[in-house]
């Protein structure tokens, strides 16, 4: 066998085979799985109202009209938002999708995992040039020192030769605000021939989102006012002294006060309260 057959058989060996596109109408939602490429459809989206997301109003309109704007063809930017964990991030961008789409707005969600970013130009392929329009996610984002996953982003940000779709819009959380730990932004600037250039092209990352979200802590007021939004939601009946009581005590016993652990509490109280939630 001539050299060359047998390097290219080696090729198409171990480069995955192009994935079909799929029926992107069976479900709002998908989840991009690699090795082997495919799409899983996701028909239960585990997310809640946006009106009970308490305490973070500004995020909320901010993150709501770019995504309507999207929706509509118009322009629209990329988003990160950043900040401390189980402050709503991740339930802000699903509960965000699930509002567009009851305008009867055809917006597909996908979500993509840190570590599956080196696959995201396959992904890219599948959708480009079609009609409908892609809100790509990704929960959790950050990198590691050693971590070369961030080159693979830029593509979906910037785009490279091709630049990236007109139907795909990127939204991204963290708890890192240049997605990268502060210590290494600061080993590499003392070190580095050049200070200034050493960690541009990792910090300036986060510069290519157009949009930066915070979110930051509750305080008490807020956290009490989001159990309240929830139990009045499900059902659950609590007088507000004993939900101020209850709930003030679940805090101190989690050492911290968030949206997380506000739902976290409004589970047990569920739960011993025989509500389904």
């Amino acid at each position: 066998m001539d050299p060359m057959e047998r390097i290219a058989q080696a090729l198409e060996r171990i480069s995955p085979a192009p994935v079909p596109a799929p029926d992107f109408s069976v479900a709002e939602a998908f989840v991009w799985h690699c090795e082997p490429d495919r799409l899983e459809s996701v028909h239960q989206v585990n997310r809640v109202e946006i009106g009970l997301l308490v305490g973070i109003d500004r995020s909320r309109d901010t993150l709501l009209t770019n995504t309507l704007q999207f929706a509509n063809g118009k322009p629209a930017n990329n988003v990160l938002l950043w900040g401390a964990r189980g402050t709503g991030k991740s339930s802000l961008v699903k509960a965000a999708h699930a509002e567009v789409v009851k305008q009867a707005k055809d917006l597909k969600l996908i979500e993509i995992q840190r570590e599956d970013l080196p696959s995201i130009g396959r992904l890219l392929s599948l959708m480009r040039g079609l009609e409908l329009r892609f809100l790509l996610f990704c929960d959790d984002l950050s990198f590691d020192p050693e971590d070369s996953h961030y080159k693979s982003l830029k593509a979906v940000l910037d785009g490279g030769i091709e630049g990236r779709p007109d139907n795909v819009l990127f939204y991204a959380t963290s708890n890192r605000r240049h997605l990268m730990p502060r210590d290494m932004i600061e080993n590499e600037r003392s070190t580095a021939i050049s200070p200034s250039e050493a960690v541009e092209e990792k910090v300036s990352l986060s510069d290519r989102f157009g949009l930066w979200l915070g979110f930051h802590p509750c305080d008490q007021d807020q956290y009490l006012a989001m159990i309240r939004g929830y139990c009045d939601a499900l059902g659950i009946k609590i007088s507000d002294e004993d939900l101020r009581a209850e709930a003030i005590e679940w805090q101190q016993t989690r050492g911290s006060r968030s949206g997380r652990v506000a739902w976290q509490y409004v589970t047990d109280l569920a739960g011993r309260r025989d509500v389904k939630i």
